[in-house]
């Protein structure tokens, strides 16, 4: 048995010493970031088996053959479909940016053209976004798009599908795109009646461990809702019971949804239909999936409506245009930045910002959870909203339920509402979408249910949190080495 052990031994140091010379130089070629790169260097280091594998799963973002076929469509589809991109068919596009530059410099990121006329509705908790979600779904008349991070195969679920095989059975076109890893919970037996009813479903980046498809990063977190090309839907909201405050667990669940009509539809049908092509190989280009195109162009009196830029972003992007829009929207304020997230994990270029706003006597305001979900990213935020704190930056905790709203509002003349948290995950690794709103009267809704987050919340005091227990700290500071993957 001596033997064994030893031979065991030897073989586990062997196997050491070959990754970290595997994994190591691998690594300082892929990691742009120094602080990123140390961080797993070090990992890899001192645990070299363990330090390998969670590089593999969580560190390394390859863009394997199916990613680099979905770069190359969207650069394809930008060309061929100038309609969407260009002055053809966005009869409501606006003239003038008259908001700092901002929507220009959004659009050199890769968001869609600013364009007015459009009619917009919040929704501020799930029961009442989700009704109005069912009922476009059941008027629809050709079509049914739906892209999902998370899709619960529980009671919540199986209703939706319910109506979705309804309105398939009907001939209306339905098809589904549901994220392999966040809803890897969704079965293929629960998916049956809707797909023998004609209806489509597809999963997005497979989990197949055989053909090394098991990427955690990557994962599309977009949730979009499109029905006949004219009314959309998004914001932080899935499918599933905890989002309509059934599950005790997380109680009243708080966020927020946004329910679009106008020209910005067609922005999010084209994120669907590019993130479909990937996943479905299916081309969806005809104009029955673009109806306002061929519409009577938009009045003058329609352009008073609310003008909105919808900005996607994701690792098939050289540039991280939320993460960017979101840096210069900080920067550019000047009377106050207010920000709704449940993870508050960002990079040092947007702490740096946050920091500054606040040492300028900016109000700015971070709205966060006080009963997580998730422990890691909860304890990595607190580390961070030390930094923050001491530069002024008011922290809130909501303390009614779950927070899970992604809002920023900027001088009350300018809003982002979709799905991308304040985290380096979000931010780098998935794919997001955001609605970028120009109009004083939407933020000012915004802003109004904001304050009324701040009422149930409690307002952290600096020099209280300044002296949390030392155990805290230190979980603190093992969940931020985790940073750079939350």
């Amino acid at each position: 048995m001596e033997w064994l052990h030893s031979l065991e031994v030897e073989i586990t140091a062997l196997l050491s010493i070959v990754l970290l010379v595997v994994t190591i130089p691998w690594i300082l070629l892929t990691k742009r970031d120094s602080t990123s790169a140390v961080a797993w260097c070090l990992l890899v280091f001192f645990v070299p088996i363990f330090g390998s594998i969670l590089f593999v799963l969580f560190g390394y973002q390859h863009i394997h053959r199916p990613l680099k076929k979905k770069r190359k469509h969207k650069q394809i589809f930008g060309l061929t479909h100038a309609a969407l991109t260009g002055d053809m068919g966005f009869g409501s596009e606006l003239p003038s940016d008259p908001w700092n530059g901002r929507g220009s410099l959004a659009s050199r990121f890769g968001a869609f053209p600013i364009c007015g006329g459009n009619q917009v509705t919040f929704y501020h908790e799930g029961v009442s976004a989700m009704k109005a979600i069912q009922e476009a779904i059941d008027a629809a008349r050709h079509h049914v798009h739906l892209e999902y991070f998370i899709f619960q195969a529980d009671e919540t679920g199986r209703a939706f599908l319910e109506l979705l095989t309804k309105k398939a059975k009907e001939g209306v076109q339905v098809r589904l795109m549901y994220d392999a890893m966040g809803s890897r919970a969704l079965r293929r037996r629960v998916l049956q009646p809707l797909r023998e009813a004609g209806g489509k479903c597809m999963p997005f980046l497979s989990l197949n461990p055989l053909r090394r498809h098991i990427q955690v990063n990557m994962r599309d977190h977009r949730k979009i809702v499109v029905v006949d090309g004219r009314v959309a839907f998004t914001g932080g909201l899935n499918i599933g019971d905890e989002y309509l405050g059934k599950v005790p667990r997380f109680g009243f669940w708080r966020d927020t949804h946004v329910r679009v009509e106008g020209p910005a539809v067609a922005a999010l049908q084209r994120v669907f239909i590019e993130g479909w092509d990937f996943a479905a190989e299916e081309d969806l280009r005809g104009p029955e999936y673009f109806p306002l195109f061929h519409d009577k162009p938009v009045t003058p009196s329609q352009l008073s409506a609310v003008a909105m830029q919808v900005i996607p972003s994701g690792p098939d992007m050289e540039l991280k245009s939320i993460r960017e829009i979101y840096f210069a929207a900080i920067l550019q304020a000047r009377r106050r930045v207010w920000i709704a997230t449940p993870y508050f994990v960002p990079d040092a270029g947007l702490r740096d910002a946050l920091c500054l706003a606040g040492y300028l006597g900016i109000d700015v305001r971070l709205l966060c959870q006080h009963h997580p979900d998730k422990w890691i990213p909860f304890y990595a935020g607190r580390y961070y909203w030390s930094e923050v704190l001491a530069a002024g930056v008011k922290v809130y905790q909501y303390t009614k339920g779950m927070l899970h709203s992604k809002v920023m509002l900027v001088d009350g003349e300018w809003a982002s509402v979709g799905t991308a948290n304040l985290d380096n995950r979000s931010l780098y690794l998935n794919f997001e979408v955001n609605c970028l709103v120009y109009s004083p009267a939407a933020v000012e809704e915004l802003e109004k249910a904001f304050r009324q987050d701040m009422a149930d919340s409690i307002l952290l005091d600096p020099k209280v949190y300044e002296q949390r227990p030392l155990p805290g700290r230190l979980v603190e500071n093992a969940s931020r080495l985790l940073s750079p993957v939350l």
